[in-house]
């Protein structure tokens, strides 16, 4: 399991009192990030992806689509898809359910979903895809994910069989937070900077 490094990060005692502020402030140094860094910040990131997906064998992975300053991996899964692996993106197909994975190849056609977020255009091929890479507004070092608050990939690893899980965050998004009551820890987190 990789284990993030404990360097200078977000403390719960000299910042925030909620998640909701810790989200707040996660967001905004995402988005205060120099292009040019993060632009390669994502370069190790989808490096790191590819090798991880070698070494583990993965043979289909739901990926995210990049929203709100998240780490961009497109590149990656062009790679990815090119030799071979059957990639997934996320639907919200039903309010506080589990996600739905729908197949999916760099270049098909895609539609936005309700959120406004970029999903194939295609409804009727879903997938169970072996691992999931899940996008971390914040992680701690226990490899606990902050997500948006929505608790949409918590429900989805609820199930059974669980996919391995592979959180992706920056080094900047480091946080001492206590995990909830229904988090669910990842298995690894890829992280850059």
């Amino acid at each position: 399991m990789t284990q993030p490094t404990a360097i200078a990060h977000t403390s719960m005692t000299d910042a925030p009192q909620s998640r909701h502020d810790l989200r707040k402030i996660l967001l905004q140094k995402r988005r205060n990030l120099d292009a040019s860094l993060k632009q390669q910040w994502d370069a190790e990131l989808g490096q790191k992806l590819q090798a991880y997906c070698a070494h583990h064998q993965i043979t289909s992975l739901g990926v995210y689509w990049p929203i709100k300053g998240e780490p961009d991996l497109r590149d990656a899964y062009g790679t990815l898809a090119a030799a071979g692996m059957q990639l997934a993106l996320p639907l919200i197909e039903t309010r506080q359910q589990p996600l739905v994975f729908l197949d999916w190849k760099p270049g098909d056609p895609m539609l936005d979903d309700e959120y406004g977020i970029p999903v194939p255009a295609q409804r009727s091929v879903t997938i169970l895809p072996a691992a999931l890479i899940i996008p971390c507004v914040g992680f701690n070092a226990q490899n606990f994910r902050l997500g948006y608050g929505g608790g949409y990939y918590d429900r989805t690893l609820e199930k059974l069989p669980r996919p391995l899980t592979l959180g992706i965050a920056y080094q900047c998004t480091l946080a001492d937070f206590a995990a909830g009551e229904h988090d669910i820890a990842m298995d690894d987190i890829l992280i850059a900077g």
